[in-house]
């Protein structure tokens, strides 16, 4: 089955001087998050950016598409730590993710920990959307 999420964001002013609020998410556990146009392209002085949350949801994705992939193969991790860096270039965009994984998972080598990373980046929804920029596997 099919599901859908929402957030709603309200934007005041202009795209250099003006601000905007998060305000509502589908399952209510994002609080109110300030975004502006300097938390995107400068310095967060504690603002989000879409490339910040697009990096929660990429790192988060690729950590249950890993954990999946070991399951698939009987291996259960004790323990994934997943960073995601998502790089925003003004005027360009969104120009790269770097994954970052450690962890540990009994019975495993770090390069056969790498096998199944790669093909959970390749299978991972979020990379999968998006296609057309660097995602690198560090």
């Amino acid at each position: 089955m099919a599901t859908q999420r929402k957030a709603e964001v309200v934007w005041e002013g202009d795209l250099v001087h003006g601000k905007g609020t998060i305000v509502t998410n589908t399952s209510g556990a994002l609080p109110e998050l300030a975004v502006s146009w300097a938390s995107r392209s400068e310095e967060p002085n504690g603002k989000t950016s879409p490339e910040e949350l697009i990096a929660a949801a990429h790192a988060s994705c690729f950590a249950m598409a890993l954990s999946h992939e070991l399951a698939q193969a009987g291996h259960t991790a004790e323990r994934l730590k997943t960073t995601a860096t998502v790089t925003f270039q003004p005027g360009e965009g969104i120009v790269s993710s770097q994954l970052t994984i450690t962890g540990s998972v009994p019975g495993l080598s770090d390069d056969e920990l790498r096998r199944f990373a790669e093909a959970a980046k390749d299978g991972c929804p979020v990379s999968q959307a998006l296609a057309g920029i660097e995602i690198t596997l560090a």
